[in-house]
């Protein structure tokens, strides 16, 4: 296997990785930022509060986003069979 392949299959790997994994953490992200923002305007300092919107959140998208998810995965995935012998030559 030349390092070309080693490379392009290493970047591929990276995007398939960043493209499912990217709503979940965005939303996260989003959701704890408000909910930091909310607690620090009314001073309300319980753990809880930040963690179960966070979770509902992730959840959420999860549900929604994982026909989407799985299609970038089938694609990948199909992707490394069909070019399987290039990579073990």
């Amino acid at each position: 296997m030349s390092d070309t392949v080693v490379l392009d299959l290493a970047v591929a790997a990276i995007r398939t990785a960043f493209l499912v994994a990217a709503p979940a953490l965005l939303l996260g992200v989003i959701v704890g930022v408000a909910v930091s923002i909310f607690q620090a305007v009314t001073s309300i300092q319980d753990p809880t509060l930040s963690f179960i919107p966070k979770i509902l959140a992730v959840m959420f998208v999860l549900l929604v986003a994982f026909p989407w998810m799985m299609d970038i995965l089938m694609t990948f995935t199909l992707q490394i069979f069909n070019n399987l012998n290039v990579y073990i030559r």
